[in-house]
């Protein structure tokens, strides 16, 4: 793995590096600069179109076209809750022309709960950039009575009927599943969980009554609020999210130790080259950091959080040994 931006070089010269590269790329004519530009560029997404995840690939591409590549287009490469997207870019070229856009999960959780996985998280990809973070929502649907507005309410109605007591998340072994199993252990409810192909697709089967609840991303819940058939019971965050501020958290319920967020990634395969990195790089923080994204990404609960390629790395490192010891307890193994 490519290391020179990852942990070994200091930040201060990729900072150094990243401002020159900046300063040339702002002297070069705009049209001058989309000639010399590769044809096309794609960004992996693991997950279903419509999600979180795919919606902030395609925002990003859109502000990569004419600056990495003439056409930057988003493939979604779904399936094996987000493996597929992953070992595609394990092998794509390391040519600065391919990415990926991913939950922390798959490279910081699977690698707990997979005997083994077709990647290496760390040996086989290069970080880029942070790209955003966001807390998670817990809603139900038509299937709970609209009586249920909290959490203690759930864990009684869950009591009351306990065959259809299950929750829906986007891949089994992701945060979002642990979360919820968490809080059906803390609530001493038996909560069985059905996987999906990412939350969008849970949602409509919450909203069809087929699953009685579903753990996700809060932004993939806000578009469904209004019309009532999703409801928000909590929020993982430390603090009510800004997105959904009448809606408790899971601690302000008495669940105190559910205070969870999580952070989706750009990364690149491995071994790309400095100059291909730094440009990425530079590109994917003016995206982030452009105010008509800054708004697009927060009407999807999410916030843009850019950064570079070592923190980046620094954040899965600890994101990792943090969730190690709670999978342990929880006793989850997807070759189960």
């Amino acid at each position: 793995m490519t290391t020179d931006l990852h942990l070994n070089r200091p930040r201060r010269h990729f900072i150094l590096t990243a401002t020159a590269t900046a300063a040339g790329l702002a002297l070069v004519h705009p049209l001058a600069q989309a000639q010399g530009l590769p044809e096309s560029a794609r960004i992996f997404a693991g997950f279903a179109p419509g999600g979180t995840v795919d919606v902030t690939g395609r925002r990003v591409a859109d502000k990569l076209r004419d600056v990495l590549a003439k056409s930057v287009v988003v493939e979604n490469r779904t399936g094996a809750g987000g493996q597929i997207a992953l070992t595609a870019l394990k092998i794509a070229p390391a040519d600065g022309l391919t990415l990926l856009v991913t939950p922390m999960s798959m490279l910081g959780i699977y690698p707990h709960t997979y005997k083994k996985l077709p990647y290496d998280p760390v040996a086989d990809f290069q970080p880029v950039s942070q790209a955003v973070r966001f807390d998670f929502g817990f809603a139900v649907g038509p299937m709970v009575p609209a009586s249920v507005k909290t959490l203690a309410d759930f864990v009684g109605w869950c009591k009351a009927n306990p065959k259809d007591a299950n929750f829906g998340s986007p891949a089994a072994g992701s945060v979002p599943h642990f979360v919820a199993e968490l809080f059906g252990r803390a609530a001493s409810i038996d909560l069985k969980h059905v996987p999906y192909r990412g939350t969008q697709p849970a949602i409509a089967d919450l909203i069809g009554g087929q699953v009685a609840s579903v753990s996700g991303p809060i932004g993939e819940f806000l578009q469904h609020l209004p019309a009532g058939k999703v409801r928000l019971l909590a929020t993982s965050g430390a603090a009510r999210s800004k997105f959904a501020p009448g809606v408790a958290t899971y601690a302000e319920q008495g669940f105190k130790d559910i205070v969870f967020d999580e952070w989706f990634g750009f990364y690149m395969p491995a071994k790309v080259p400095a100059d291909a990195l730094n440009r990425a790089v530079i590109a994917i923080r003016n995206a982030l950091s452009s105010p008509d994204m800054v708004e697009a990404l927060a009407q999807m609960g999410l916030e843009a959080r850019p950064s570079t390629p070592a923190e980046l790395a620094a954040l899965l490192k600890k994101d990792s040994e943090r969730w190690a010891p709670l999978i342990k307890t929880i006793g989850f193994t997807a070759d189960s």
